[in-house]
């Protein structure tokens, strides 16, 4: 079956060309469009979408809370939320990840990369580079933990070696990179980062990786 998309932007134009470069694919479908979060809402319930594109500065409501309300324990659908942004390090959407997005593009993202991203959201993981977002919270690491604080109790759940897998999943590793620093299979990683993503009640690897840099386990910068 193909993956169904909502288009969410406040500008039709860039709405009609996101259209075409999606309907062009097999796979894909575009089964609505909306101008603000509050038509977002709306469409969703009616069209259950699989993925959301969605614009962040937006009238009415904008796409930071459209997305906490589509991805939040009361949400009425499946929908993973794909944002879209303007600027490569747009403070909104480190906002965005917090609420729930499985992951951000640029506008000007080459046609293949956003169609690659809609395939990778939709397959329950997060968008495509984790060095990107790793870039991102670095850039606002003033509005993260110094480090000073306690790490939450909710850290101690994890064995050691989840702990480890969690740091190198903050830092944009990927599975394989993962795999070869710690000397296990990938499956074992996959294995870890599951038990990770359920202990801590996360969606994906994005809101992994801010857990990591909220929390204070990974430092901003660090290496």
């Amino acid at each position: 079956m193909a993956i169904r998309v909502l288009l969410v932007d406040d500008q039709p134009l860039l709405r009609t060309g996101f259209r075409m470069i999606l309907e062009a694919e097999g796979d894909l479908a575009v089964v609505g469009e909306a101008g603000d979060g509050l038509q977002a809402l709306d469409q969703v319930r009616a069209l259950q979408p699989d993925v959301v594109l969605m614009d962040i500065r937006m009238p009415r409501m904008d796409g930071v809370e459209a997305t906490r309300q589509i991805t939040g324990p009361d949400k009425d659908g499946p929908a993973k939320v794909l944002v879209l942004t303007t600027f490569d390090l747009d403070e909104y959407v480190v906002e965005a990840l917090r609420a729930g997005a499985s992951g951000f593009l640029l506008k000007d993202a080459p046609a293949g990369e956003l169609v690659q991203a809609i395939r990778v959201v939709a397959a329950g993981e997060a968008m495509l580079a984790p060095s990107v977002t790793r870039r991102l919270l670095d850039k606002y690491a003033g509005r993260l933990p110094s480090g000073e604080e306690p790490l939450p109790d909710t850290l101690h759940t994890l064995t050691e070696r989840e702990v480890e897998v969690l740091k190198l999943v903050a830092r944009g590793l990927s599975n394989a990179e993962i795999a070869a620093d710690l000397f296990v299979s990938e499956t074992t990683v996959k294995t870890h980062v599951g038990h990770v993503l359920t202990k801590l009640s996360l969606r994906d690897r994005v809101q992994a990786a801010v857990y990591a840099y909220e929390s204070g386990l990974v430092r901003p910068g660090a290496h």
